[in-house]
């Protein structure tokens, strides 16, 4: 397979499956390959569908990327966008339905939410507590939530100290520290991915021999955009020939029941298109919007102002939907955030077109009619202003800093040098 054609054979790969659940099993959450027929797993939610839609926009969040990526894919949107539109009312909606069933994990795999006693004390990096771990990473970036990431990096030392030996992760009794499980699972391999996104030294990273694509390629990506290592390329291409080879069947492409001999299940899980396939193709296409550096962006004007969109640093989920940063700060009605996306612009346009803009702030309106009474006052009253805003900056901005390195705080975790 040469590399040039990589992409389009991934894109094949999706739509054999996208059409296949359209065609058999919509609008049934899963596809049942081996049948061609469908079934509800997660609350008949059409969950295949709503996984596939971003990975359709990353090609040409479910719900939420989709809302967010809509205008790139060409779709009229509505005045307030990207505050308001359809998607972003079924995500709100499917969240609150989801909300009243989902259980917490913390350092354990799982906690009853009714009692908040443990109801599995198995403490370690896989099933069960892996979104927690991300999330924290994540959420801490996506937030600016100093906390999170305060909470994750405690985590990450007692991961290590307790649960790392040699080259595998364990799992431990979470109260004594001692081995519960002397298994590492195939999910585990997201933690590459992850220590790449906090910035962790690339020789503490490494891959175990697993066999989940969904994790493992997701890794390979991010690590190929940290190291551009040819072998990661080599990595996607062989997942991509077994998948073909060894699960795909008449009606999409069938879970491997048993490594041993290659039998199949009757599941055609939904995070195939949202994760593996995605992360296939992201691996493969270097120039894809979602790898964005900052180079180029979008103003959009909202109901709070102009705010910047599309200029990278996406944040993926645990289930691989990217979600813009700039979009949450965009749909914030304090008025530091406007003024952040002001200043972000303001320092682009001056570095990469050496030309001025003014911006006008509303809340400055007033002081600029209070210092119409001379000029002494005027400029006492603006060195004044100048002072609060100073204060008023929060994580977000740092004059001192290049363009990409604001968009790093917000998120952006790759940047192409070459």
């Amino acid at each position: 397979m040469a590399a040039r054609g990589r992409p389009e054979r991934v894109k094949s790969m999706f739509y054999h499956a996208y059409d296949n659940y359209l065609e058999n099993a919509f609008p049934y959450d899963e596809l049942r390959p081996l049948t061609c027929d469908g079934q509800d797993t997660w609350g008949s939610f059409s969950l295949t569908l709503i996984d596939a839609l971003d990975t359709l926009l990353v090609m040409v969040g479910g719900l939420l990327s989709a809302h967010l990526l809509s205008k790139k894919a060409g779709i009229e949107v509505e005045a307030g966008w990207p505050c308001s539109g359809p998607l972003l009312r079924m995500a709100e909606d499917a969240a609150r339905k989801l909300l009243p069933g989902n259980s917490w994990t913390v350092v354990g795999n799982h906690v009853d939410v009714v009692t908040a006693k443990w109801v599995a004390q198995d403490a370690g990096i896989g099933a069960g507590v892996d979104s927690y771990f991300e999330y924290l990473v994540k959420g801490a970036i996506l937030l600016q939530d100093e906390e999170l990431m305060s909470m994750f990096l405690d985590y990450n030392r007692a991961i290590k100290n307790y649960t790392k030996f040699d080259d595998w992760y364990l799992w431990v009794q979470m109260y004594k520290g001692t081995v519960s499980m002397p298994v590492f699972q195939s999910l585990e391999a997201y933690w590459p991915g992850l220590q790449i996104v906090i910035h962790s030294k690339l020789k503490n990273v490494y891959f175990s021999s697993v066999l989940d694509f969904a994790e493992l390629i997701e890794s390979a990506m991010y690590l190929y955009r940290a190291t551009r290592d040819p072998t990661l390329l080599e990595l996607g291409r062989d997942v991509v020939e077994a998948i073909e080879k060894i699960c795909k069947v008449e009606c999409g492409f069938a879970t491997i029941k048993d490594l041993r001999d290659h039998r199949l299940d009757n599941r055609m899980e939904s995070f195939f298109l949202a994760e593996t396939v995605k992360y296939l193709y992201l691996l493969f296409d270097p120039d894809n919007f979602i790898h964005n550096n900052g180079s180029s962006f979008d103003v959009m004007l909202t109901p709070y102002g102009e705010c910047i969109l599309g200029a990278g640093g996406y944040i993926f989920n645990t289930e691989a939907h990217p979600i813009d940063p700039a979009a949450l700060h965009c749909c914030r009605k304090q008025k530091e955030e406007q003024w952040e996306v002001e200043d972000l612009m303001r320092e682009f346009y001056s570095l990469k077109r050496s030309k001025k803009f003014t911006f006008t702030r509303t809340s400055d309106q007033k002081e600029e009619s209070r210092q119409k009474g001379s000029a002494d006052t005027s400029s006492k009253n603006c060195k004044g202003q100048i002072k609060q805003k100073e204060k008023r900056r929060t994580l977000l901005s740092c004059p001192s800093q290049p363009f990409n390195s604001k968009l790093a705080v917000l998120g952006q975790v790759f940047f192409d040098n070459t």
